[in-house]
């Protein structure tokens, strides 16, 4: 059922998950969403009940907008150089993320794993500080197998660094490790499911990737309303794998599903792995933290399991 509405404030909203490069405009200068068109996008969540989400870009906006905005309640997601009243700020480079300025703070960090293995310092810095991490890695398409140990070790390495503000009291959050620790079932994006996106040109996506990617890909308007066909289709209870998974922390992306696997509702072999090592790690990590008498609310035992990806597991499925 939809639950939210993110309102992309500019063409160039800061990117906050797996798509990196926002549409240019034909006039080669990012445009902001018309007036008109965020206030009907604000009419729409109300009569449709929906959260709404705003996602700014890297220059401030008018005031006649920020007053559009604070005429409902929301969700701020803007980059670091507006950290003012924010909700979620998203980091966008490793020059930029001051681990002073963020106490306290949610965070998103986008990175590749060479470059978040270079920058581990400097993550146990921003752990010191924030009140959550989340990582988002870009480059899960060239993930191979081979890649594992690599991974698993660089995850055990920031499992460490949990373990060090544990020990002080601080029970800072980092998706790629606690995440799994809490959840009972998938806590997936919900792209087109739960969610859905009202892009500046005032037509709906299934997410921001798909706006950043083809804004001919769109599932809707502000005058007709929204045409998501087969919706059933991106839902978990139709998914043949996902539903079998317990790497509950998983983001399943649908944009991605479609460009590596051309189903939206089926991951590829390197989501599934790279999830599965995430949901071992964080397995490790919940040991470690037994073994230091550290316990964190409602955290849930992880069993034991003899496969990276879910598909080779299917013969138990039943």
């Amino acid at each position: 059922m939809l639950q939210y509405l993110i309102i992309l404030l500019d063409e160039a909203s800061v990117p906050y998950c797996h798509s990196l490069n926002p549409t240019p405009s034909p006039m080669g200068e990012p445009r902001l969403i018309p007036l008109d068109t965020l206030r009907a996008g604000i009419v729409f969540a109300m009569k449709e009940n929906l959260n709404i989400q705003f996602v700014y870009p890297t220059r401030s906006l008018p005031d006649e907008y920020e007053a559009a905005i604070e005429s409902i309640d929301h969700t701020k997601i803007k980059p670091e150089v507006l950290s003012g009243e924010a909700d979620v700020l998203v980091l966008t480079g490793w020059e930029t993320a001051k681990a002073e300025e963020l106490d306290g703070a949610t965070c998103i960090l986008h990175t590749s794993r060479s470059e978040l293995q270079k920058h581990l310092a400097k993550v146990q810095e921003l752990l010191s500080r924030v009140a959550r991490l989340n990582v988002v890695l870009t480059d899960i398409e060239e993930f191979k197998d081979e890649d594992a140990d690599a991974y698993s070790q660089m995850l055990d390495a920031l499992s460490d660094c949990l373990i060090e503000q544990f020990r002080q009291g601080r029970m800072v959050q980092l998706n790629l490790l606690t995440d799994r620790l809490l959840l009972t079932e998938m806590n997936n994006c919900g792209a087109g499911d739960t969610n859905v996106t009202l892009a500046p040109n005032g037509k709906f996506y299934l997410c921001p990737a798909f706006y950043h990617e083809d804004a001919n890909q769109s599932v809707g308007d502000l005058t007709t309303g929204l045409n998501i066909k087969n919706k059933q289709l991106l839902r978990l209870d139709h998914a043949p794998i996902c539903r079998h998974c317990d790497a509950y922390q998983c983001r399943r992306c649908i944009w991605m599903n479609g460009r590596l696997t051309l189903d939206a509702n089926t991951p590829s072999h390197q989501q599934c792995v790279i999830a599965h090592l995430e949901r071992n790690a964080s397995r490790s990590l919940m040991q470690k933290m037994q073994a230091e008498g550290i316990r964190m609310r409602d955290a849930r035992p992880i069993d034991e399991i003899n496969y990276l990806d879910p598909f080779n597991n299917y013969k138990q499925w039943k």
